[in-house]
């Protein structure tokens, strides 16, 4: 019995040092903008977290480090923001840290267009709603709307938006929506988490 406790305690530190170990990994490095799609001159934040501002950090894309998205002021969530951004800013953008340190990418859209679709910039966690809008340019007010996923239509909307109740890893893909007169927007794509907030600390095995 004494032999069965030690395994059992010595198997829950191992979990307990493996969930921590993954989590941190995950958690460390990550680049969050505050919108996917954008109009032309209008301003897009990023914020780089993780990374530590005495050592250096940068966000880039691939043109090169953003020079005024450089250092910061805070310890460990740093961020910046384009105040005018132009559809030749479109594309993927990171942060590095002088260490070598680098987080995911994410895939900015500027579109000099009418239309533009908002989406979640992080995942959407399964079982979870989530609410996509299409945003025209000239007006906020009768927007009817076409949504699509992968470039099949699902939805028409006489409100410019639509809501995935009990979202699940199905609803993972890439979403536009169109407005009649107006045009289209680009697509973005839309992350399912699987991860249970209810399964404690082996969540983390439970995440894709």
């Amino acid at each position: 019995m004494e032999v069965t406790a030690l395994c059992i305690r010595l198997l829950m530190t191992v979990l307990v040092l493996l969930v921590a170990q993954v989590q941190t990994s995950e958690a460390a490095f990550r680049i969050v903008p505050n919108r996917l799609q954008l109009f032309e001159y209008e301003s897009v934040q990023f914020t780089c977290e993780g990374f530590n501002v005495s050592s250096g950090w940068k966000v880039w894309n691939i043109k090169g480090f953003i020079k005024k998205c450089s250092n910061g002021t805070v310890t460990t969530t740093v961020s910046c923001t384009i105040d005018y951004a132009f559809v030749s800013d479109s594309g993927e953008y990171w942060c590095e840290g002088e260490g070598g340190e680098r987080s995911n990418t994410v895939n900015i859209t500027v579109t000099a267009g009418s239309v533009i679709l908002e989406s979640p910039v992080l995942p959407v966690m399964e079982r979870e709603a989530v609410t996509l809008s299409c945003r025209n340019k000239k007006t906020s007010t009768n927007i009817t709307a076409d949504f699509y996923k992968d470039g099949l239509h699902i939805r028409t909307s006489s409100t410019g938006e639509m809501t995935i109740h009990n979202v699940s890893k199905s609803d993972e893909g890439l979403y536009k929506c169109s407005i009649s007169g107006a045009g289209e927007s680009a697509e973005s794509w839309l992350t399912v988490s699987t991860c249970n907030k209810g399964e404690g600390m082996l969540i983390i095995f439970y995440c894709f």
